[in-house]
Parts: C-alpha cells; structure tokens; sequence
C-alpha cells in the first residue's frame, strides 16, 4: 500500500477547484492511488513529463510520479491546458 502526498501546488489547485470535482479527485486520492500499482486508468505521461502518470476522473486530471512507497501529487486540473504548463 502507498502514501499518497500532495505538493503545495497540487493543494491549491484542489482547493480551486469546484465541490463536486473535489470530492471525486479526493476518492483517487484516498481509495485508488494508495493501491498503486494496482490502479486502473494510470497512463504514463511521455516528453518532459516522462516518469510521470495520470489518473482522469471526467475532464479533470491529477498528475503524479512515484518515490518508494510514496505517491507524489504534483498538479490537480481541468484537462484544458493541463500539460501546457
């Protein structure tokens, strides 16, 4: 079982974001990330974000890579401009 951790960017953009989409994301977060690497929908990403993956719940991602045991949140958002960043 992992531990998932939020960066503080990744907290701000949670807390940007709409109630209902906050409750979704917060159910990757605390139900399916912690069974990493078991988790269905992950994608790797490629390019300059190679090392990390997705997960997407409607139009909205959570991007994040893996250290040991831990899963580092780095960004939470709408699909529109996700990875222009």
């Amino acid at each position: 079982m992992a531990y998932v951790v939020l960066t503080e960017r990744a907290r701000q953009d949670l807390k940007a974001l709409p109630l209902p989409i906050i409750i979704r994301v917060r159910r990757l977060l605390n139900v399916r990330l912690p069974n990493w690497p078991n988790v269905s929908g992950a994608k790797p990403l490629k390019g300059d974000l190679s090392g990390s993956f997705r997960l997407r719940t409607g139009d909205y991602r959570v991007q994040f890579h893996v250290v040991g045991d831990e899963i580092v949140v780095d960004r939470i958002g709408h699909r529109d401009g996700f990875y222009e960043d």
